[in-house]
């Protein structure tokens, strides 16, 4: 199976009146107020998936800094993998700092299917990931419905671009001592993490967490898989192409083009996230 473990979707009326939307959040308008960045619907990554080959996809909205938006966007994604089983596995996104609102909304999302917590946004949202009072009602939850948990992390260094943010490797670390347990996900590579588990703590605190290649293009060189692979091995990556930024075909022939060897493209490209979502390769 081909699996895209982070992709975003809309509903149909924030593609259409994007500009409404700017209007009402900041963060959404510092990424989308351009009308050239790509917005996608439910019906477009379908058919993103069947151009590109593309099995199933893991997909969540965004982090938007106002709850009523969250929850609108949620229900959005719940309503698709509904309409598209086995195709779509939806994430829920929250906004922490609503409190109890946004413990009840995870819960919600959680019952309602979905398969994790995610994407985090803090840069956006107004908190930091190594706010653990803030996280840990929400981790509470995670944990009784065996939630994966995906988060945006940022490069310390190199260009900066729409949404890079500030979610630094101390934060991640700070997380995952608070949170050892927690399946976790590090988008973006992990903001660089796979470099400091050279460093035997780091390497064992790291043991719950994944790396996706979400924007690999526009971040690194392609010898970024094989470099990871060999550090935190090939288990740990998760092919994810950040649509609709990018397209799901040009990030596969990215990744197919690295060298990396057979098997561990095989893993890289979809058998990690059948591991983690429990799935069987419905082809055999």
């Amino acid at each position: 199976m081909l699996i895209d473990f982070h992709t975003h979707i809309f509903p149909p009326e924030i593609c259409k009146h994007r500009a409404r939307y700017c209007e009402r959040d900041p963060w959404f308008a510092a990424l989308y107020s351009n009308p050239k960045s790509r917005m996608a619907s439910a019906e477009d990554l379908v058919t993103e998936m069947a151009i590109s080959g593309v099995d199933a996809s893991v997909t969540f909205s965004f982090g938007w800094t106002d709850p009523a938006l969250i929850e609108a966007t949620n229900s959005y994604v719940i309503d698709a993998m509904r309409r598209y089983p086995g195709r779509i596995y939806g994430m829920a996104v929250i906004q922490p700092t609503a409190g109890v609102r946004a413990q009840h909304e995870l819960e919600r999302c959680a019952q309602a299917g979905m398969i994790g917590l995610g994407e985090l946004m803090p840069h956006g949202q107004g908190y930091r990931l190594s706010d653990i009072p803030l996280l840990t009602p929400l981790m509470e939850i995670v944990r009784h419905y065996q939630l994966l948990v995906l988060s945006h992390c940022s490069e310390p260094v190199g260009h900066l671009y729409p949404g890079k943010g500030d979610v630094s490797v101390q934060d991640i670390v700070t997380f995952l001592t608070a949170f050892p347990d927690i399946r976790f996900i590090a988008a973006h590579w992990g903001g660089g993490l796979p470099f400091y588990t050279l460093m035997p703590e780091i390497q064992r605190l790291a043991s719950h967490v994944w790396y996706d290649t979400a924007a690999s293009p526009y971040l690194y060189r392609s010898d970024i898989f094989k470099s990871v692979a060999q550090l935190v091995g090939a288990e740990r990556i998760l092919f994810a192409s950040d649509f609709g930024l990018l397209r799901q075909k040009r990030v596969i022939a990215h990744i197919q083009q690295t060298g990396i060897d057979t098997q561990s493209l095989a893993m890289i490209l979809g058998g990690n996230a059948q591991h983690l979502l429990g799935l069987h390769d419905q082809r055999n």
